[in-house]
This record gives structure tokens, sequence and C-alpha cells, in this order.
């Protein structure tokens, strides 16, 4: 067909959970799942959305991702909890997390809720507007596997480690920032590769350690301000993986890791903001604030002063509007594993 490739939400999500629960996923977690990657591809998001499903029913397959996890709690006491997520799916723990951490809040006015053995969660800026969507600030991190440079390194040494932070306004959406530790996460490049697209420099390096604008040559990512991203990225580890005490960087650099490991770990945490006095005058400041900047002089060419969120939002009105557009690539890797299983596809608009 001619144009982009345009499918209804509701659609798209109906076909992942379809997908999910035919590889043994309960419908409870495919609708989660599905929903936090849908969530991505309407906001515009592709590199955290659908395109992920085969990899994710692959990994299934491997067994480094579980259909059925036993997720059980091995710590709760007062602000902290501790959740062993047993390679459930990222989005099924990372949510368990977050409604963990909201729970704490309510009681003790803060939750901090680490878990390991995640898998990968997609976006984690949903996880932190989950928070938000209570009223409270959201924080999100995620740790995983050497996927970027060091400064200086030829190969990878640290991973684009996520973090994501949601603040509730009075009258407006939500701040929603979430970012990768790296330039561009490896899910841009992977979308890039689906739409046959170059890249910028600076997003990668091939395996020499030279940029590179090919996306099926990029073998390391590029850490977002150099030190700065790396750095961040480094303390992620930290609290993520090194509180939970399931450490991913030391053991893959060494070698210790069997091949095709996984793992990850996550941490959430919740901020009930009107323990420091009342919480709407705090979210009315919140929206104040947005709305100086906002007001504040254009340079040439720019039309608007947007808040972290605020595209994303934009791009999610008119996506429920007129579909999700999707890559070639990916709705034809989509309709593959589709295929193979005896889904449907769901029709184009």
């Amino acid at each position: 067909m001619s144009g982009p490739r345009k499918v209804a939400a509701a659609d798209l999500q109906a076909l992942c959970e379809a997908l999910f629960t035919s590889a043994g996923v309960s419908a409870e977690h495919a609708r989660a799942w599905a929903e936090v990657l849908v969530w991505a591809n309407l906001r515009g998001v592709e590199s955290h959305g659908v395109l992920r499903i085969p990899r994710y029913l692959e990994l299934i397959q491997l067994g480094q991702l579980r259909a059925a996890p036993e997720m059980k709690w091995l710590t709760r006491a007062g602000a902290i909890a501790l959740l062993d997520a047993d390679r459930a799916p990222g989005p099924v723990a990372m949510a368990a997390a977050m409604d963990e951490a909201i729970a704490r809040a309510r009681e003790v006015h803060v939750g901090w809720v680490v878990v390991r053995d995640i898998t990968h969660a997609g976006a984690v800026g949903h996880f932190a507007l989950r928070a938000a969507e209570q009223g409270m600030a959201g924080l999100v991190m995620t740790a995983s596997i050497p996927l970027m440079a060091w400064p200086g390194s030829k190969g990878a040494v640290l991973s684009t480690n996520p973090i994501a932070v949601a603040m509730p306004a009075e009258g407006r959406a939500p701040l929603l920032l979430d970012m990768a530790t790296s330039q561009v996460s490896n899910g841009k490049v992977l979308a890039a590769k689906d739409a046959a697209a170059t890249i910028p420099t600076g997003w990668g390096v091939d395996k020499d350690g030279a940029d590179t604008t090919d996306a099926t040559k990029v073998a390391t990512l590029l850490p977002l301000g150099g030190p700065k991203g790396a750095g961040l990225s480094l303390m992620i580890e930290c609290l993520a993986s090194l509180v939970a005490m399931n450490p991913v960087i030391r053991p893959a650099l060494r070698g210790e890791l069997a091949k095709g490991d996984t793992r990850m770990n996550g941490v959430a945490i919740a901020l009930d903001i009107s323990a420091f006095g009342d919480g709407a005058a705090i979210r009315r400041e919140v929206a104040a604030l947005a709305g100086t900047i906002q007001a504040q002089p254009k340079a040439p060419g720019t039309e608007a002063l947007l808040m972290p969120g605020e595209r994303g939002d934009a791009v999610k009105a008119k996506r429920l509007r007129e579909g999700v557009p999707m890559a070639k690539g990916t709705w034809d890797r989509l309709a593959e594993v589709a295929a193979a299983r005896g889904v449907p596809m769901p029709a184009l608009l």
C-alpha cells in the first residue's frame, strides 16, 4: 500500500494482547503489558512500542522472560519494599512496583520500591505517570546490561539506563520527563532500522568504535553529554541493581553472565507532595511555573516553548483520532509472528 500504515489504537492493543496470550501470558498481564507498549506508540515513542514484540516472544521461547512468573515480595518495611520479579514482563513488574510505592506513600508519605530480575520495561514514563495521576510525584529508573560506551571506551561498558520523573500540575497534564542516559535509546536505532532511515552522527559507534550514520552498523550507543550521561547511568546501576543485590554491569564486563542473559532491575518511587503542605497549592505552583516559562519570548522560528511531556500528549491526541502509524518493517515483523501463532492482524485504516 502507498502512504503510511495506520491502525486504530484499540485494535493495536487487541493484537498485542492476543500475541502475548498466545505465548502463555495471562489475560491480566497481557493487557497491562500491551497497554504500556501501545501508550509508547500513541505518544510517538516507536522505539519502545510494539516493534519490540517479536523479540519479547523470542525471549519467552528462550526462557529469558517468564510468561507466568512467580513474583514475590522479599521485604516490606516502612517506606521501602523489595520485589523479586522472577523475570516477569518488565511492564507488569514495574506497574506492581509503582502501585506498591504509591500505597506506601499513602501511609508514610514516600514509597521507594526496588524490583529485581525484571525484563525490558518499555517506556518508564508510563509508571512515573501512575504516581502523578494520584497527585504524587513519581520517579522511575531501570538498569540493564551494557549497551553504551563509557567516555573513551571502544565498546559497551554501561547501559542506557533510563530515568523518568512525573510531577502533577493543577489544570493541566502532569509534567513528564522520560529520558535515556544515552544520546538516544537503543529502540530509536531499532526504529531507524525498521524505517530504513539513516541516523545522525553522535548516536552510536560501530564495532571499531567509529561514529556511524548507518543504523545497521551501530554496535554501541554513546552517552548523553559524555561523562554526565555515563555517570548518571552508573549511579542508576548502584540504586537499582546493587541495592537489589542483583548486579548487572560488573558480572557482564567480567564475562560471568550466561550468553543472552537479559537481567534487569528497577526502582519505582512515589512522593506524597501534600506532606510538605497544601498539595493543591503545590500543583498550582507547578502549573504556574510551566505557564511562566511558556510565556517567555521565543526565538525566531519557534512556534511554542514545550514543557516535558507536551509533545507526547499532542501526538497521543492526534493518533487516538487518526490512528497509529506503523513502519513497514515493524508491521511486517508483527504480521510474521502473528501468522505463526494463528493470530489475525487488524485491518489498517
